[in-house]
């Protein structure tokens, strides 16, 4: 056989390979979340626990496989030339699609992913032989791609996000309304019964629809059980509630427990679903070269293979090797325990999700207060429709023991007070998880397991009132957030595999070498980036945890001012030379300042109580630090979006004489922002008075300023939009000076009191 088809097997095993890896790092936090956000047990035992539930979930996943070789299209249509370029189109896109999404920092799908993938390549392959058929038109494209099974797998994904979202609520609400948060009053009754279903569920999705079919049970025993499946689970049930019971007696922590079983079920789950994710296109394009090679055996003209050869064989169903499997289940286990990302668990579903008021991630939108205000005027009128009695037993079910301490929700031991929820909610979360994705995986139908979490999660916190009205507008934007990058990343997975796939049909050889080599740069250059920023964040996060809680407050301010210098010195260059560049560079980071002091005002009370908790007692003068820092930000913002906007509209630019002045005034303004700065740092304020005497220099400087242009004005040597400029950049300078001395004052009580 030509060259050509030995290298695009060795390009679909490597890949292989480096998918296991980045995809369970970036999936891992779906089943590892619940575990670890709870403190259910230490990172040793869940990722242990996880390990175990991969390695027996990836020898279950073989029915997956049959979803990359003939879910999407019908490979009786395709030559081995074709299923080889759209096996290759499939993996160099999922390499691009990584970079982008890690790029613009959107959530993404391997599951959907795959599937548009496959969409995307064989519609441009069919559409391809289409045209070089005279027989063909665009009618024919049936004959080549399974539309049914496609749309009804794309259909599945998204009924299944909704089925999550609504199976979270729903049962997280029971729960709560049967345990409360002081769960442990009633941990050897209901807490029994609750473990007793969930490990019940688990038990009987995980083992006899998860392995059903392998040889770890043997046929008798799943025919004994379907025949008798309710008797089976009572049994089930009345086993692991007795057992569970009695533990609680021995004051073991039997919701624990349960969360580990469902961390268990969710990686074998996630095992058997996902796996096909990330080596199905491989092992299909191994089989298709192993058909071929048959074919040349037998004695087909190696020549023609590529172009007559129809791989009828990938309808079959598939038989997967079982050391095949097992390596990449290695690989996923391994990658686990080395990788960076499962080690630090900062995903997006624990900020949407956390029981407490905090720092939000997302903002506000029209559509997302529209919701909010809907759901209020809903909430309203069942209250109104509902005995007030009623409504004060459920609500007294939601309130927590006035004993919590901030930011703690479970009871079950002190190591849980910086958990973002309780234990409880976790083994909602990764019970009713693990049951909808193996469920799914029994019927071989893919969906995803992040959307999959993630909604539950959702449905979990929503019911369980973490949504308060402090919050819930950002909570909402977040999820509507992830949903539309759900979308975006259909919609890319279409189009880059779809020019993929055209490109190598018509470059062949070469553009298998150029886009492999182009994939692997686009990578290099993602990691290389993302490693550099996570080395430079590790250690900035060693040396804060050195510092107290003043000293992280009084270097983050200090940083911020020595931001705000560079700032405002380049924006007022880049205002000087016109430089349009510089300026949108400088209006970015200008806005980033402004929005990080925003953040710190409005999560002031959070700190205030990290204060309180740390015994320190001048709380008071932090807000005003604060407050100070916030109105310098803004004032920054505001030059620069002036000075931008004033060169983006090509306006007539400051004149000499203006210029002059301004840089008359920057040039002591900068020696007011080294002197700050630099007391700031040190915590040394005994040059306030010198800091105040070179403001009132500044004053008098700008006042002279003032005079010069009015008197320009009046022999109209500038344009009024320059004049509005450069009275702009003067007004906001003065309240600039006049900030910073405010703020040196305040943090100077704050640091001494």
């Amino acid at each position: 056989m030509q060259s050509i088809y030995l290298i695009a097997l060795i390009i679909l095993i490597a890949f292989a390979m480096l998918d296991l890896m980045v995809g369970v790092a970036n999936d891992a936090v779906n089943f590892l979340n619940s575990a670890i956000g709870s403190k259910a047990a230490s990172r040793r035992v869940i990722y242990t626990v996880a390990t175990i539930g991969i390695l027996i979930g990836v020898m279950t996943s073989s029915g997956m496989m049959e979803v990359a070789r003939n879910g999407v299209f019908h490979p009786g249509m395709f030559t081995f030339f074709d299923v080889m370029m759209l096996f290759l189109a499939v993996v160099l896109t999922d390499v691009i699609m990584l970079d982008i999404f890690n790029s613009l920092g959107l959530p993404t799908s391997t599951t959907v992913s795959l599937i548009f993938e496959l969409l995307g390549s064989s519609v441009c392959i069919a559409l391809f032989k289409i045209s070089h058929d005279p027989a063909l038109n665009v009618t024919n494209m049936a004959q080549y791609i399974n539309g049914g099974k496609a749309l009804g797998m794309i259909s599945g994904i998204l009924v299944s996000v909704v089925i999550a979202f609504i199976t979270g609520s729903v049962v997280m609400y029971i729960t709560r309304l049967l345990f409360s948060f002081n769960y442990t009053k009633k941990i050897k009754t209901a807490g029994a019964l609750w473990c007793g279903f969930a490990l019940t569920a688990i038990t009987y999705f995980a083992l006899f629809k998860g392995l059903k079919g392998t040889p770890v049970i043997p046929d008798g025993t799943f025919n004994f059980v379907e025949a008798h499946l309710w008797t089976c689970l009572g049994i089930l049930f009345l086993f692991w509630t007795i057992l569970m019971y009695i533990l609680a007696s021995l004051k073991v922590k039997i919701l624990n427990i349960a969360v580990l079983a469902g961390t268990f079920a969710l990686a074998l789950a996630f095992a058997g679903n996902d796996l096909v994710n990330f080596i199905g296109v491989s092992v299909a394009g191994y089989d298709s070269y192993s058909t071929a090679s048959a074919a040349v055996s037998a004695g087909m003209p190696a020549a023609s293979v590529g172009s007559n050869l129809l791989m009828s064989s990938l309808a079959a169903p598939v038989k997967a090797n079982p050391l095949m499997l097992l390596a990449a289940g290695i690989i996923m286990a391994v990658t686990i325990w080395t990788s960076k990302k499962a080690r630090h668990v900062t995903d997006t579903e624990v900020n949407l999700a956390r029981q407490d008021e905090g720092i939000e991630k997302f903002g506000s939108t029209s559509v997302s207060r529209a919701i909010v205000r809907l759901s209020m005027d809903i909430n309203s009128a069942v209250k109104f429709a509902l005995p007030s009695g009623l409504l004060r037993a459920i609500n007294k079910r939601f309130q927590h023991p006035s004993d919590y301490q901030i930011n703690s929700f479970s009871a079950e031991s002190a190591d849980s007070q910086h958990a973002s929820f309780d234990i409880l909610r976790a083994s909602v979360n990764l019970t009713m998880s693990a049951l909808l994705i193996v469920s799914a995986t029994s019927l071989k139908l893919p969906l995803s397991t992040t959307y999959v979490t993630f909604m539950v999660a959702m449905g979990s916190s929503l019911a369980d009132r973490a949504w308060g009205r402090e919050s819930a507008v950002y909570r909402i934007t977040g999820v509507l957030t992830v949903i539309s990058g759900w979308f975006l990343t259909a919609l890319i997975a279409f189009v880059v595999a779809f020019c993929i796939a055209e490109i190598l049909m018509l470059g062949k050889l070469v553009a298998v070498i150029l886009l492999t080599l182009f994939a692997c740069w686009l990578l290099y250059r993602s990691h290389y980036k993302k490693s550099k920023k996570e080395n430079i964040a590790l250690a900035d996060a060693a040396r804060d945890e050195k510092l107290s809680v003043v000293e992280k407050c009084s270097k983050g301010i200090s940083d911020s001012i020595s931001q705000i210098e560079f700032v405002y010195t380049q924006a007022l260059d880049g205002a000087f030379k016109e430089d349009r560049r510089l300026l949108k560079e400088m209006l970015q980071k200008s806005a980033s300042l402004y929005h990080s002091a925003s953040d710190l005002k409005n999560n002031v009370v959070d700190t205030l109580i990290i204060f309180n908790k740390n015994n320190v007692e001048t709380g008071h003068y932090y807000v005003q630090v604060v407050d100070y820092m916030d109105e310098v930000t803004k004032s920054i913002y505001q030059i620069t979006k002036a000075a931008y906007d004033h060169i983006n509209n090509n306006h007539e630019g400051l004149s000499a004489e203006q210029v002059a002045d301004l840089q008359d005034m920057n040039d002591k303004l900068s020696i007011v922002f080294r002197k700050v700065s630099n007391m700031l740092s040190a915590n040394n304020f005994d040059q306030i008075d010198e800091v105040i005497s070179l403001g009132d220099n500044i004053f008098e400087t700008q006042a002279e300023a003032i005079k010069h242009q009015i008197q320009r004005n009046k022999e109209n040597q500038n344009t009024v939009r320059s004049s509005a400029l450069y009275f702009s950049i003067i007004a906001e300078v003065k309240m600039i000076v006049l900030q910073l001395r405010n703020l040196l004052k305040a943090q100077k009580y704050f640091l001494s009191k």
